[in-house]
């Protein structure tokens, strides 16, 4: 450091000092306001919008799975949001680990995918699951991470190496929102990043019963916890989001028509978890029984 300031005038080392001083102020500042605004009261006017793929005739597996996750949760919380259905949805992503989705925009805030959106509520002391000590928060945090792991790469699977459901279901809707030829580039493009992904998480060459298997060793390990506990959440009376996202993903598998079912069969072997999906859809959605 030293020798580079011999380079320079006085003069020239007190302007750099100082730009130096200046520069490191404002990445403060910076840092102090973004965490300000970030424990701001959950804005109501306008309300914060989650943004999704058009459900009826757009969105796949994985992602819904993840958008229903986001939604359980925040229910949850008692955060009033809404939800805006847009085909670019994907595209305004600023990134992710697997899904992308949904995209949640909370004043100038924007996260996507269910953990940076979980986090950010924790941020604002909105959240779910406060109540438990540190050791149920690591082992609640170790289950999520397991399902979140586990489903979104069998959905991945199944939405993109089971070629009938490909053929008929993944495609027609991942195109359905682009003309032609743009579709077909679309879907080429999609299937070549969810074959990395597997790859990355070393799915890529199982056969589906090596998938289904996977499956059903995570459910019967969820099944187990949550039978541990009296109350209808898998902590006792009160949800946390463990909660929220073992039920954006099972009651997505267990409510979609795929050409192969194999998934929602596997699912449907643990009683207790089906009859989880059933309460919490009647006490957050009341949508459709499974």
């Amino acid at each position: 450091m030293s020798y580079f300031f011999i380079l320079f005038s006085k003069s020239q080392q007190r302007e750099a000092s100082s730009c130096v001083r200046n520069n490191c102020k404002s990445q403060v500042l910076i840092e102090y306001n973004t965490k300000d605004k970030m424990s701001e009261p959950w804005p109501e006017n306008p309300l914060p919008t989650l943004y999704q793929p058009y459900e009826a005739e757009q969105i796949l597996l994985y992602e819904n799975s993840s958008c229903l996750a986001v939604k359980a949760y925040l229910k949850m919380c008692n955060l009033p949001f809404e939800v805006r259905s847009c085909a670019n949805a994907e595209f305004m992503s600023p990134g992710g680990r697997m899904t992308k989705l949904p995209v949640l925009q909370v004043g100038a805030f924007v996260f996507a995918e269910f953990e940076p959106i979980v986090n950010f509520v924790e941020h604002q002391s909105s959240a779910i699951g406060q109540w438990l000590d540190e050791d149920e928060k690591s082992e609640m945090r170790t289950y999520v991470s397991l399902t979140e792991n586990i489903f979104t790469m069998a959905e991945i699977y199944i939405s993109f190496m089971v070629d009938r459901v490909y053929n008929e279901v993944t495609a027609p809707r991942n195109g359905c929102v682009f003309p032609w030829p743009l579709n077909k580039i679309q879907n080429a493009s999609k299937k070549r990043q969810a074959k990395k992904l597997l790859k990355v998480y070393l799915w890529d060459n199982m056969e589906i019963e090596d998938v289904m298997e996977k499956v059903e060793k995570c459910c019967e390990t969820l099944n187990l916890k949550l039978k541990e506990r009296d109350g209808p959440f898998f902590y006792g009376e009160q949800p946390c989001e463990l909660d929220a996202i073992v039920f954006g993903h099972l009651f997505s598998v267990l409510t979609i028509n795929l050409p192969n079912m194999a998934l929602a069969q596997s699912v449907q072997k643990f009683k207790s978890l089906v009859q989880f999906c059933r309460f919490i859809d009647e006490k957050y959605f009341q949508t459709k029984s499974v």
